[in-house]
């Protein structure tokens, strides 16, 4: 999962993009990248680490220029290497700039592809890279001296022809604008906007593409749409904005996990809100606990900080009892599921959260969290409940049991180190060390988020199902597997 922007505006444009990967920051926190355009000359800067750590003030001074990209990482495989931090960039045709969020399980056959027919070499891991390449090398062919959208929407439909996954992406290309397209399926999350000028001139409004609706929020750029499956978005630098279908077929099949866990609530996706979709979660969650445990007395329900709170407010009203902050999170460590190894997720835990004694005391407690991926976090925090004096710890997860591993963007481990692969809930429970233990149906999960917007052809809930959006063969599962088991992770470390 990565976080990224585009932006066409009227002035220097790093500092909005800076501005715009902090409130993305949650999307990745491995490395970060801005690339600018300053007449014809793309600028870039590029580490690993937070925005914050990336963009000192002397690596800044030289993203000059009215348009830009930017980008956030989340590492798919476990590694942290700098050379696969992005925007990508390649210098033929034109010079292009890349930054993608999503995954291909075919990236390896079209690094072979791009070998030997294309003639073009691949220097990272990363199917990013790939499919930058893929984008290049089709445009080449569509185009003359001259760069026109005919041309792009042509290399975008080869795209969509060629990779197989998961791609949000953002380009851009000196001198002439910023392109935006998503793939046939929809899976990962893509808005743009514009902010109009006070002269009403359309040749001074300024463009935004980003993954989530609030970096558009932030700056008072207008949601116009989400980027439509298949879609691709041209923005030249002299504001001609051109729209396009480029794939056969399509279906909106946005990830539903989104939803969970990864977007912030105060995002609009797919004209879904994730905040009203998260309070649907914790309604039809309560309600299930009313028909599991009609006899169990819960005297307070508490959030895990952060993304259940939002779920677990409204689970505490329908259920007729208090709602309190019994865990305190210290915000600068950074979201434990996204790290990159056991051993650090572990230590972690309890660095990020301290529980308030007096919440806990004498209490059968609800703790609420949004997931529970391979456990280790929610274990810890059970017997932190016990040990500040709570009679009865109960847990409920607003998503359900996490099987099965994520091919289009998410780090899930392997099915062996999921916690609820091949286990009941009992099973489960038991090694949680709960009292009690419930989960969300996928059925309630994907009707809370298809309330928001009944135009969803379906979502990618393939964590949860084991079907997967696209044909993913057997041996890509073998070969993330390898890549993202712990020991392979902590090998990078």
């Amino acid at each position: 999962m990565c976080g990224i922007v585009g932006i066409i505006g009227n002035h220097h444009v790093a500092s909005t993009i800076y501005e715009c990967l902090t409130i993305l920051q949650h999307r990745g926190q491995d490395a970060a990248g801005i690339a600018t355009c300053h007449g014809n000359r793309l600028e870039l800067v590029k580490n690993n680490g937070l925005v914050s750590d990336v963009f000192k003030s002397e690596s800044a001074k030289k993203l000059q220029g009215h348009s830009g990209i930017g980008h956030v990482r989340y590492p798919t495989a476990g590694s942290s290497n700098f050379e696969e931090a992005q925007p990508f960039y390649v210098n033929s045709p034109f010079g292009i700039a890349l930054a993608h969020n999503g995954n291909l399980h075919n990236a390896e056959q079209l690094k072979k592809e791009i070998f030997a027919e294309d003639r073009r070499h691949i220097n990272t891991q990363s199917d990013s890279e790939v499919l930058l390449n893929v984008f290049a090398h089709e445009l080449q062919n569509a185009s003359g001296l001259v760069i026109t959208p005919d041309a792009i929407f042509h290399a975008v439909s080869r795209v969509h022809k060629r990779c197989e996954g998961a791609y949000a992406n953002v380009l851009i290309i000196p001198g002439y604008g910023i392109v935006a397209f998503r793939d046939p399926n929809g899976i990962r999350p893509l808005v743009y906007g514009v902010r109009k000028s006070e002269s009403g001139n359309p040749e001074e409004h300024e463009y935004m593409v980003a993954s989530e609706s609030i970096a558009l929020d932030l700056h008072h750029f207008e949601l116009i749409a989400d980027v439509a499956p298949g879609e691709a978005i041209i923005i030249t630098n002299d504001r001609q904005v051109y729209r396009q279908q480029c794939a056969e077929k399509t279906q909106l099949s946005p990830c539903v996990f989104e939803f969970v866990y990864f977007a912030r609530p105060d995002s609009m996706i797919d004209d879904v809100s994730v905040y009203k979709a998260r309070l649907r979660m914790g309604e039809k969650l309560a309600d299930r606990i009313k028909e599991k445990w009609p006899e169990e007395q819960i005297d307070v329900v508490i959030p895990i900080p952060e993304s259940s709170r939002t779920c677990a407010i409204p689970m505490a009203y329908t259920l007729g009892v208090k709602f309190r902050e019994g865990f305190i999170k210290n915000r600068y460590i950074g979201r434990t599921f996204i790290m990159p190894g056991q051993e650090q997720r572990i230590k972690s835990v309890r660095r990020k959260l301290n529980a308030v004694e007096l919440e806990f005391r004498k209490k059968n407690v609800l703790l609420v969290d949004d997931s529970i991926v391979r456990g280790t976090t929610s274990k810890q925090i059970i017997q932190m409940a016990r040990e500040a004096g709570a009679k009865k710890v109960f847990f409920a997860s607003a998503a359900p049991p996490v099987r099965y591993p994520n091919v289009y963007g998410i780090d899930m481990p392997v099915a062996e180190e999921l916690i609820a692969h091949n286990r009941t809930e009992e099973e489960i429970c038991e090694l949680l060390g709960a009292d009690g233990l419930i989960y969300q149906t996928l059925e309630d999960l994907e009707a809370a988020c298809l309330e928001g917007n009944p135009k969803i052809d379906r979502f990618d809930s393939s964590c949860f199902s084991n079907e997967y959006v696209t044909d993913v063969p057997t041996e890509y599962f073998e070969k993330i597997g390898a890549l993202r088991n712990d020991l392979a992770k902590k090998g990078h470390a």
